[in-house]
């Protein structure tokens, strides 16, 4: 495994909760939030960079999502489509005035200059949704984006107690999204992740303060879900990363304490349907380090991104590692 700094906070206030993705040439692309003095902020705004030496060195962050009117920019992820245009993902908020989802794409992810469409706007029907992570493609064609949301608007930034996990479906290649469930979970359920299952099921992980991840799963494509319910999966109440990977296996990225964010640890599963996770390989051995994204090269070669300490040195860190060194103990 080989680690990079991909930025420091140098004078912003402080950053964190970063995304990656690849283009087809190599390129990296890495994203996260900052501006203000806090989180959340009226001030709130998405920075860009990218790499294009595998990871070694990254050009300065530049502000590429800016408040308007006073709606903070948040939560911001990258995703490259089946069409091979690179989605640019965010949130709008504002205090006491709900949340929505907007995007922007670009359709040449592979230059230094990317050309952005205009916003387009997440229409889900409530008054406060937001999202995190990225969307998957299930296997009949559906794209499933993942949200959280409330059914009405919450006086702050958040709704804390009232959040529901749904996901966002489009079945027409992001032109127009339809959520579907609304699952309750404890205090701070939000960030949900979904993986396709070889059963055609679709199994939910959402984030909670409750010790562990909390469960749901969907046998119909993501319209309804099982209520949901306590995982074995440890985690201090903080982002995670769940993908499968192009060998079929199952990656989590993960913190496995129940209330700090430490230890942050690639988990692999050997199993096609998730847990148990037989194998993992430390990414990153100190305390505040969290918000994990990743990405998976044709080679199979893993970028992933997280932050550490956001109101100290700010730092955004890639990890790049294969499967082999997940499962593969060191002597």
């Amino acid at each position: 495994m080989r680690t990079h700094l991909i930025a420091t906070k140098a004078d912003r206030h402080w950053q964190g909760i970063p995304g990656i993705e690849r283009a087809p040439n190599g390129r990296l692309w890495c994203v996260f939030f900052s501006g203000g003095t806090i989180e959340p902020h009226p001030e709130n705004t998405v920075y860009l960079t990218t790499s294009t030496d595998d990871g070694f060195t990254w050009a300065e962050p530049w502000p590429i999502v800016v408040p308007v009117a006073g709606w903070r920019a948040f939560d911001e992820n990258l995703w490259i489509d089946p069409q091979g245009r690179m989605w640019l993902f965010y949130n709008r908020s504002m205090e006491g005035q709900g949340a929505y989802c907007e995007a922007i794409v670009a359709d040449n992810p592979n230059d230094a200059e990317l050309r952005w469409s205009a916003p387009r706007r997440i229409a889900l029907g409530v008054p406060f949704a937001f999202r995190l992570n990225k969307p998957i493609v299930l296997l009949n064609g559906d794209w499933m984006l993942p949200v959280t949301y409330t059914r009405q608007t919450p006086p702050g930034y958040f709704g804390t107690d009232e959040h529901l996990q749904g996901v966002a479906l489009s079945s027409d290649r992001g032109e127009s999204w339809r959520l579907h469930g609304a699952l309750e979970a404890p205090s701070w359920a939000l960030e949900n992740m979904e993986l396709e299952l070889r059963d055609g099921s679709v199994w939910m992980l959402i984030r909670t303060n409750d010790g562990v991840l909390w469960q749901s799963r969907s046998t119909d494509g993501g319209h309804t879900w099982v209520a949901a319910h306590p995982s074995e999966i440890v985690n201090p109440g903080s982002r995670f990363f769940l993908r499968r990977l192009r060998s079929g296996k199952v990656l989590l990225i993960n913190s496995s304490h129940p209330t700090n964010r430490q230890e942050l640890t690639a988990y692999l599963s050997d199993g096609s349907d998730g847990a148990p996770f037989e194998h993992a390989l430390l990414l990153d051995s100190r305390d505040k380090v969290s918000y994990p994204d990743a990405v998976q090269a044709p080679d199979g070669t893993i970028y992933a991104v997280h932050d550490y300490d956001r109101y100290g040195p700010g730092e955004i860190v890639l990890n790049v590692f294969t499967e082999e060194e997940i499962t593969t103990p060191v002597n």
